[in-house]
């Protein structure tokens, strides 16, 4: 029984461990040119949008799940979808890379997406962010630090992207021209 208990105790380190990994510090500028689509946003991409970037500050907690505890990157998420669009999104971010939502590409971004990345090297996700439009996400990066905006295509982030998936249905996302 005792095994049964820790070999739990140790998936459930393994799956929350996830979004532990240690960020590089902010960047202020795009370190390479990136073109992104900056098409207008939606009403509930813009919810979901300003409900993150009012959460920049807030401090990283491994686990974490809302504004009061601290968030992870999973927790981080989770708690914007659900609060300002009404979605449940899965909590970890092995499970969200995996869920039923369309590719997109990185020059169609837009806002709202959900970023990926391989943070430990290799192709497996560690890492996930909301896209919120030129260039930058909203994500909770690492032990000690606060959710805060990046640039994709700072080098570190550049190197690590993985892919993005759209979870705002089609009805809640502004048309290109």
């Amino acid at each position: 029984m005792a095994m049964l208990a820790r070999f739990a105790f140790l998936s459930l380190v393994a799956l929350l461990a996830a979004c532990s990994s240690r960020a590089p510090a902010p960047a202020t500028m795009p370190t390479a040119p990136v073109v992104f689509n900056s098409s207008p946003s939606s009403p509930a991409a813009d919810d979901v949008l300003f409900r993150a970037i009012g959460l920049v500050g807030t401090p990283y907690r491994w686990g974490g799940n809302t504004p009061d505890s601290g968030f992870d990157c999973s927790g981080l998420i989770s708690y914007v979808y659900r609060d300002a669009a009404g979605i449940s999104l899965p909590r970890t971010t092995r499970d969200m890379i995996v869920m039923r939502a369309p590719n997109v590409d990185i020059n169609a971004l837009q806002s709202g997406d959900l970023v990926f990345f391989a943070t430990s090297g290799g192709s497996h996700v560690s890492h996930a962010g909301i896209y919120v439009g030129e260039g930058r996400f909203v994500h909770a990066p690492s032990t000690g630090g606060t959710v805060r905006l990046d640039y994709l295509s700072n080098s570190y982030w550049a190197k690590a992207y993985l892919q993005a998936k759209r979870v705002l249905p089609p009805e809640h996302l502004a048309q290109n021209p």
